[in-house]
């Protein structure tokens, strides 16, 4: 599916499309900046003949700056430039350091510049380019390899899934009533499958809970750690993607299994709809839906906007409880809408 491999290699490639457009700023201030360099200036001292204040924002506060009209002597002659944005207000009358061009003290400046400047700041932009370059090639080598580590079935293959004999529909919930949320998975008679829940609650570093399979009597802890968002790298499907769980990334962990998740965007958006796959054959449809209901309540399934943790139901034909109870997990924890 294109937009699933669009959207896996948008997120994989994230530093590389930040370190890409970052080089080429670099690369072109320093063309621009190239025939201005100090070294060769002359320093004299210079009269501040005129102060001009404005105010500028950074970094979310507006600070105010200073245009300095200054006038100085150079071989004699009388010359006047505009020394802008300076943070601290010089006085009419006062002295100040004007550093020109002997052959031409138009070209002038406070400050010095280094003639390593400009070249400094074009070979940095390209090593950045370089690098940028490098981590798309590792990011498309990345899909690829997944693809075959983790292949995931064709759409036609989930077609008629739901209803095909040995699919079993099930139901998971996400239990907020109290400071400990977790999850639960029922079947059609609201018998309780699984859970998974919460035996502490950290702000910061990883969250201890506890997975109870009731079909086998199985009970294991994890650590589940805190959604990783990267700032440079919101793309327009989501805004999270990653947690650890017992300290690896939670979708390594489901590709390690032969697990593949894979969204059909289009489908029946804002309610989604994944495809869960294993060694390449269909394992699981599942959906969102904007309450929590079975099958003789379905046409509640048709209303609103899902905010927040969804409510989820699953079609498959799996007796692996555990690895889709922890995608029906991770789908929820990081909120996601896009392949994995």
């Amino acid at each position: 599916m294109f937009e699933n491999k669009f959207a896996r290699f948008m997120r994989n490639s994230g530093p590389a499309r930040f370190l890409i457009p970052l080089g080429i700023v670099l690369i072109v201030f320093g063309f621009l900046t190239r025939g201005f360099n100090t070294e060769n200036f002359v320093e004299t001292v210079g009269k501040v003949t005129a102060v001009e204040e404005h105010s500028e924002v950074i970094d979310g506060k507006e600070e105010k700056q200073y245009d300095a009209t200054v006038s100085f002597t150079a071989d004699g002659k009388p010359y006047e430039t505009v020394f802008p944005n300076l943070p601290n207000a010089p006085k009419v009358g006062e002295d100040i350091k004007v550093l020109y061009d002997p052959a031409d003290p138009n070209r002038n400046s406070n400050s010095s510049v280094s003639k390593f400047f400009s070249p400094a700041m074009m070979g940095g932009g390209a090593l950045v380019i370089v690098l940028g370059v490098l981590l798309m090639v590792k990011a498309a080598k990345k899909s690829k390899a997944l693809d075959q580590q983790a292949p995931a079935a064709s759409r036609a293959d989930f077609a008629g899934f739901k209803t095909a004999p040995g699919v079993t529909e099930y139901y998971v919930r996400f239990d907020g009533h109290s400071l400990k949320p977790g999850y639960v998975m029922e079947d059609a008679d609201r018998n309780i499958l699984y859970e998974g829940t919460m035996l502490k609650q950290n702000l910061v570093g990883a969250r201890p809970f506890e997975f109870r399979n009731h079909v086998t009597g199985a009970v294991q802890p994890h650590e589940v750690g805190h959604t990783v968002t990267q700032t440079f790298n919101n793309e327009f499907f989501s805004a999270k993607s990653w947690f650890k769980f017992d300290g690896k990334n939670v979708w390594d962990v489901l590709h390690e299994s032969g697990l593949r998740l894979e969204t059909d965007i289009i489908s029946k958006f804002p309610n989604l709809v994944y495809n869960l796959s294993k060694d390449g054959a269909p394992v699981a449809r599942i959906e969102t839906s904007g309450m929590y209901v079975h099958e003789d309540e379905a046409e509640q399934h048709r209303v609103n906007v899902p905010i927040g943790r969804y409510y989820y139901r699953v079609w498959t034909n799996t007796e692996d409880l555990d690895s889709l109870f922890l995608t029906v997990f991770a789908i929820s924890e990081t909120e996601q809408t896009v392949v994995e």
